[in-house]
């Protein structure tokens, strides 16, 4: 059974930093690509990152784009999201996804199951 639990998240000034983390189990976590995706209230779920199989490779919007990092630890079966300069548009309940497919890649929410219950993030003075 696929587990994906979020922590991490909380209260942020703008201008701060949090660090969001995600363990995965019940699946062969090195063989896919993860994600971040994110949902502020009363809106539609927005893709924010996403990191390939071996953390070779990653792929961000461009809202985060520069602020950001998405990192992975196979031995730990541990994807995390580093946030810096957190503005309050970045308010969200941020869940964490794993690729629909061994061979799933790419930007978007489309190719990832985000199946965890979230962590919320809250940026505000």
């Amino acid at each position: 059974q696929v587990q994906l639990v979020e922590s991490g998240g909380g209260l942020a000034q703008p201008g701060g930093s949090l660090r969001l983390s995600c363990a995965a189990s019940g699946f062969t976590f090195s063989s896919h690509a993860m994600s971040w995706a994110r949902q502020a209230p009363g809106k539609g779920l927005e893709w924010v990152a996403s990191i390939s199989y071996n953390g070779g490779d990653t792929l961000y919007a461009d809202s985060v784009k520069g602020r950001f990092t998405i990192s992975r630890d196979n031995a730990r079966n541990r994807v995390t999201l580093q946030m810096n300069s957190l503005k309050p548009e970045d308010t969200a309940l941020y869940y964490c996804g794993k690729a629909r497919t061994i061979q799933a890649w790419g930007s978007g929410s489309a190719r990832y199951n985000y199946w965890g219950r979230g962590t919320q993030v809250t940026v505000s003075s």
